[in-house]
């Protein structure tokens, strides 16, 4: 059987549920956050600052993926927000129709925030819509500065740009500078910002960033149509 076809069939009703999603989301006027990064780069500990600043009232929920545990849904659910895990059994990323059943319990309209963290990887989720606002990609100071040269894909689809865990920067051979260069040069607009959610440096900006994002969603999905 020829590979690129079935790829391309598969991608294609990735995309349908994707849309179906979207359309769901948008009506529901629910802003979905698709987080992706290498394991280890810190997505969970964002996430934990994330729900932590936010007002017990939020109506906020979180999908977590992984290949095997359910280690990252338990860390959030001590926040006190609807949490669901997805374990995928082996697949390096979350699918549409994942989400679309995991979502399938919950009440959309209790919702205005929904934030996915995808399986450690930075090159599966590339290809994967989820019916996301945006995704946004994690990239830590223990990695190497030319990750977007090599794994451009997510980088360029992807709206913002984390670099994590600023508090080893004194500790490791990483250049600041060069990684915001070469995100640039694979995604001339994309938005980044320095955080480390261990010191909590950077975390003022990450919410206001957030903030922002959710008000221009409401103002988008407010506007007439044409």
């Amino acid at each position: 059987m020829n590979r690129v076809p079935v790829e391309k069939k598969v991608l294609s009703e990735n995309d349908r549920i994707a849309a179906e999603l979207r359309t769901k989301f948008r009506e529901h006027g629910i802003l979905c956050l698709n987080f992706i990064s290498s394991p280890g780069a810190g997505k969970t500990s964002l996430l934990e600052r994330t729900l932590e600043g936010l007002p017990r009232e939020a109506r906020v929920a979180v999908l977590t993926g992984d290949i095997q545990t359910d280690n990252d849904a338990q860390r959030v659910a001590r926040f006190g927000f609807p949490v669901r895990q997805i374990t995928t059994g082996g697949t390096c990323h979350l699918d549409a129709r994942m989400i679309e059943r995991a979502l399938a319990e919950w009440r959309l309209e209790d919702l205005d925030l929904l934030l996915i963290e995808n399986v450690g990887n930075l090159v599966c989720p590339a290809s994967y819509d989820l019916g996301e606002a945006a995704k946004i990609v994690v990239l830590s100071v223990a990695e190497g500065e030319d990750k977007p040269l090599k794994y451009p894909a997510i980088f360029f689809k992807s709206e913002l740009l984390v670099l994590n865990k600023l508090d080893l920067l004194p500790f490791v051979p990483f250049d600041i500078a060069a990684a915001r260069e070469n995100a640039r040069r694979v995604h001339p607009g994309m938005e980044i910002l320095e955080v480390s959610c261990t010191s909590r440096e950077g975390l003022c900006a990450w919410q206001k960033w957030m903030e922002k994002r959710r008000a221009a969603f409401r103002e988008e999905i407010a506007a007439p149509a044409g």
